[in-house]
């Protein structure tokens, strides 16, 4: 796991947040197209299948896909889609514990919680 310092993911939220906006577009299309894509793999099984924009969707699919492992690797840690919400592992006092960090919040991390407690445990740096 890497952990980072809060200065060191403060510098990253400049290179993720537009990632983080676009995998998070790049969800919302895939949530809305899920029961399109349900139906065209069960009628893949009978010998029919394919839906429209199938083309699409499978491009957009696999650019979420590597994008999302982008993300990971560097690791930082994808908390939810939906919101833009991640955490970056770092020590306070003695411990691992989560900076948090959603879309639309300021340019500089300014919460963190136990990695137990997640988002309902935020607190103020």
């Amino acid at each position: 796991m890497k952990v980072f310092t809060l200065n060191e993911a403060n510098e990253m939220l400049g290179q993720v947040r537009p990632r983080i906006l676009r995998l998070q577009k790049l969800h919302a299309y895939l949530q809305k197209q899920r029961a399109a894509a349900q139906q065209a793999a069960a009628n893949a099984v009978k010998g029919g299948g394919g839906m429209a924009d199938g083309g699409l969707y499978v491009a957009r699919l696999l650019e979420f896909s590597e994008l999302n492992r982008t993300i990971i690797d560097s690791g930082i840690q994808i908390k939810d889609y939906t919101r833009g919400l991640i955490d970056f592992p770092a020590w306070r006092e003695d411990r691992i514990v989560l900076l948090c960090w959603q879309l639309g919040e300021g340019d500089e991390i300014e919460w963190w919680h136990d990695e137990e407690a997640g988002f309902a445990g935020r607190q103020r740096l």
